[in-house]
């Protein structure tokens, strides 16, 4: 296993310095202050102790470590780190990435509201397809298509994978990962679409599944389309991968749009995948896929009436079976918020969060699937400095205690 441990990671003795915070330093409006230490008896037993930390969030988690060495000792202990699968999770964090060309950028705490520099390991330039599940990422870069990792971005340890099967150069590619909370293995899919030579309609899709268990690759699937063609966006969703199709003109569909359903346990023969067909819930400019809590939630770009490039407004939807439940729609005065909004647009989300972004500016609003409730992030370290500058980004759950 590759792996590579940065000043963000507990087990450094980096972390013992309170002023090596280059790769994990905070951002916020009000400029970086520490934050006062606990005051706690010196007397309190370390299994105590150590379960209090334990609920701490992440980032108090890494100044607890800077405290003294008796909780250095103990937040950097593989027991204590062990342990924190047990406590309640934490917030999704989302990384935004503020370089066109390079993988430079800033993650947003939204329970301390707080933002703080990172570097993530192993991705070399934002557009790189990038997937997350409790915990590690997926990338892939945008290229050849042929390099692969799996890392923590938050303790830097990372693995490469093996080239996955399929075809080489295919035209589009979605990139999709689990991880099984109870084992913390972790299952890879990557959906590859390329137009059959000469015939404008069709194209031959293609799945491909990895197993960290077994640590190979596997070919599920591989089908032609017909007036449909693969894209970037999947998702994986109890044991179940999504990903969304787009009319290739062929028939004139009254969506764009379209959701595949592929059960991952199965041993699917040629020409089932359409039979799974589900249509979106309205004409969209784009759609976003996640999975909250084991259920598909989808992010969409509303299309104007007669007007499919021009987006007028952002809805949420939960799929029921083969339904889908509008949860929310977003209020006019945060989609103005956003100020020049394009017809596609970023969004992620995990747990109850999700993130919304236009790819024109740094600002990023954030609903909570519980309350129901829209609010924006504390603004960002950032500023928009030239007119071609483009943001996007990605949520993730911060763990200390997942490894790839």
């Amino acid at each position: 296993m590759d792996e590579a441990w940065g000043i963000g990671s507990v087990e450094n003795d980096s972390w013992k310095e309170t002023d090596e915070f280059d790769s994990f330093s905070e951002h916020s409006d009000e400029g970086n202050q520490d934050s006062d230490a606990v005051s706690v008896d010196s007397i309190l037993p370390d299994d105590l102790l150590e379960r209090i930390l334990s609920f701490l969030p992440i980032a108090s988690i890494f100044r607890a470590g800077c405290v003294c060495k008796r909780w250095y000792e103990i937040v950097s202990s593989k027991r204590f780190q062990r342990n924190l699968s047990h406590a309640l999770p934490q917030k999704p964090w989302y990384f935004m990435f503020t370089s066109t060309d390079e993988p430079c950028g800033y993650a947003y705490d939204p329970i301390l509201r707080k933002w703080y520099s990172i570097e993530l390991p192993c991705i070399e330039a934002s557009n790189w397809f990038v997937a997350s599940s409790c915990g590690l990422i997926s990338c892939m870069d945008n290229d050849s298509r042929s390099r692969m990792y799996v890392c923590n971005p938050i303790t830097k340890r990372w693995k490469k994978l093996e080239v996955p099967p399929g075809l080489k150069l295919s035209d589009y590619s979605a990139l999709a990962i689990s991880v099984d909370r109870s084992s913390d293995c972790y299952k890879l899919s990557v959906v590859k679409s390329k137009q059959v030579p000469g015939k404008f309609f069709q194209w031959d899709l293609s799945i491909h599944l990895y197993n960290s268990e077994s640590m190979v690759w596997s070919t599920s699937i591989t089908e032609v389309l017909t007036g449909w063609r693969g894209g970037d966006e999947s998702v994986i969703c109890d044991g179940v991968l999504y990903f969304l199709i787009y009319s290739t003109g062929s028939g004139h569909p009254e969506n764009r749009h379209g959701l595949i359903m592929y059960d991952l346990s199965s041993r699917s023969s040629h020409g089932l995948l359409l039979k799974s067909f589900i249509p979106v819930p309205c004409p969209l400019t784009c759609g976003r896929l996640m999975n909250l809590k084991e259920k598909l939630v989808m992010v969409g770009g509303i299309e104007k009436q007669d007007r499919p490039d021009i987006i007028k407004g952002i809805g949420i939807w939960v799929l029921h079976g083969k339904e889908w439940q509008e949860i929310a729609k977003m209020p006019h005065r945060f989609f103005q918020g956003f100020g020049e909004f394009d017809d596609v647009f970023a969004s992620s989300g995990t747990d109850d969060l999700i993130y919304i972004q236009s790819y024109g500016g740094p600002a990023l609003l954030v609903f909570d699937m519980n309350q129901k409730q829209w609010r924006w992030s504390q603004k960002g370290p950032v500023t928009k400095r030239f007119p071609l500058q483009l943001f996007s980004g990605f949520c993730f759950e911060p763990r200390l205690e997942i490894a790839p």
